[in-house]
């Protein structure tokens, strides 16, 4: 029986400018994204009847029932709840502004499209939440509209740490604490010359959730603190809603060491290290 693995990266919001805000209630956002080479791992059999199993370090806190997005991902593909056997290997934290669960849907429909041999979702996976198409195919891109507009971008690999305290932060709890939804965008990205150059970049767009979710989550604050003081570290900002933060440097030597000093000073946080950018190919589905 063919098994299919799927890897479903980390997306890291670079930039999440938001602008504005639609009469039913959903947020306009102009957000750069990039993609980590951790994350977590799906594996599909074919099956008599569909079912998810949960492994891995961050597996606990995640629900194993219909509410699963990617037993939701599972049951929007042509074939619906059709027998199959799902293995999420959970190495991200929940509720982090990393996009774990929604690209874990999207790894479940870039797999079950290989094992079915049926297409991906018309819409991209929007119907499942405004992060899951952005994560259909794991390139740097901009992302503007709720999350369905995507042109693709070029950018450096960057070296970077990825820092979570530990600490769940409810999206529309730091949407409600926004004091304003009509901010600038962020414009064209521009084709950058160095990885020095794109961090200056970087360092004049902003992320304008991360001070709302700051007060909700002054853990936040620490961490950002913490990144800020390692040797090297150019930039240090929240992902998405957070609480994950990420720092970003010059070289991956530089972001190795600061790896090891944040493990060695906060062990009880989530931390991961590696160059962000284009997670394509190494995400394309195959058969085991």
């Amino acid at each position: 029986m063919p098994r299919i693995e799927v890897f479903a990266p980390a997306k890291v919001n670079l930039v999440l400018h938001v602008t504005g805000r639609r009469a039913d209630g959903y947020h306009l956002l102009d957000s750069l994204v990039a993609f980590a080479p951790f994350g977590d791992h799906l594996t599909l059999d074919q099956a008599a009847v569909m079912s998810l199993r949960l492994t891995g370090d961050e597996a606990a806190d995640i629900p194993a029932g219909p509410e699963n997005l990617v037993l939701r991902a599972a049951a929007c593909m042509p074939g619906g709840t059709g027998g199959v056997a799902i293995t999420l290997d959970k190495r991200l934290p929940p509720a982090s502004g990393i996009g774990g669960g929604s690209s874990d849907a999207a790894a479940t429909l870039r797999g079950l499209a290989l094992l079915r041999g049926v297409p991906l979702p018309p819409d991209g996976g929007l119907m499942l939440g405004a992060d899951v198409p952005m994560c259909l195919n794991p390139r740097p891109a901009q992302i503007s509209g709720i999350g369905e507009d995507i042109t693709p971008v070029s950018l450096p690999p960057l070296p970077a740490i990825l820092v979570n305290p530990r600490v769940q932060v409810a999206t529309p709890a730091v949407f409600g604490a926004l004091r304003r939804r009509d901010n600038p965008v962020m414009g064209a990205v521009p084709v950058f010359a160095s990885v020095r150059a794109c961090i200056d970049w970087l360092a004049r767009q902003r992320n304008d959730l991360q001070d709302p979710a700051c007060v909700l989550a002054p853990q936040i604050t620490g961490v950002l603190v913490a990144l800020t003081a390692l040797p090297g570290c150019r930039l240090a900002r929240m992902s998405g809603s957070g609480a994950t933060c990420f720092g970003l440097f010059d070289t991956l030597a530089q972001a190795e060491t600061g790896y090891a000093t944040i493990r060695a000073a906060y062990p009880a946080w989530w931390a991961a290290c590696g160059l962000l950018g284009d997670q394509g190919a190494a995400s394309a589905p195959r058969f085991a």
